[in-house]
């Protein structure tokens, strides 16, 4: 997938900073990043205290996933930026491939570390996985760990045609205060992330494909020839 950064801190970052504040939201356009996918077999018409069991069932079903997205990052005067495009793929436990398009920026993860490549600044920022994305989006869709030893789930009702599930991150230092996922029947079309400062990112998934057979190559990384690596 020319593709969660989701991973964890501001938002708007410029420079070197971008990696950095990809590191706090499981992806975001420019400076937000962050993370998702998904499918279940639910009548179109699911209570809003079923979203939790619809959620649980679709992590317990999916393996594997790849989707297109969009996503729009409103800061917190309220102002939305362009909607940034790109397309993820994922295979439980912990590998996943996010790209954005513009800027060019992609995020991998191998089930043990997390690459985040500037194309643009020709820069590599690594991390361990569980210090990237403990409390994110990634780790509620291709995680290692119990959902519930990480994040408190709350049924969030129905609105824009959508049932939600609210998940709170446990850890309160991660940076996220909220993560939303939104269900319309049988599929996962929404996610929507509030981090520490105000700002909310909203990712619109197209095209999944759930359990799909992706190639092993797709979750590993090499930096290009000449880049800046930092970190582990």
């Amino acid at each position: 997938m020319k593709m969660m950064d989701v991973g964890l801190n501001q938002i708007q970052a410029t420079g070197p900073q971008r990696l950095r504040a990809s590191l706090c939201v499981c992806l975001r356009s420019s400076a937000v990043r962050f993370f998702a996918i998904f499918t279940l077999l639910l009548p179109v018409s699911v209570p809003a205290q079923n979203a939790i069991d619809q959620f649980r069932m679709f992590v317990q079903s999916t393996k594997s996933a790849r989707a297109d997205f969009s996503q729009v990052v409103t800061d917190n005067r309220g102002k939305a930026s362009a909607p940034s495009r790109g397309s993820l793929e994922f295979e439980r436990p912990g590998k996943f491939r996010w790209v954005y398009e513009k800027p060019a920026q992609t995020i991998v993860g191998d089930g043990k570390k997390v690459w985040f490549f500037d194309q643009d600044l020709n820069q590599v920022s690594v991390r361990s996985i569980e210090a990237a994305f403990s409390s994110t989006p990634a780790a509620l869709l291709a995680g290692k760990a119990e959902i519930d030893a990480a994040f408190t789930l709350v049924a969030g009702g129905e609105s824009d045609s959508l049932n939600w599930v609210n998940a709170e991150p446990k850890q309160k230092d991660a940076g996220i205060e909220k993560i939303r996922l939104g269900f319309q029947g049988a599929d996962l079309q929404v996610m929507e992330l509030a981090d520490a400062f105000g700002n909310k990112t909203r990712i619109t998934l197209s095209k999944l494909e759930r359990n799909a057979r992706i190639d092993a190559k797709q979750f590993t990384f090499k930096a290009p020839k000449g880049a800046d690596v930092v970190g582990e």
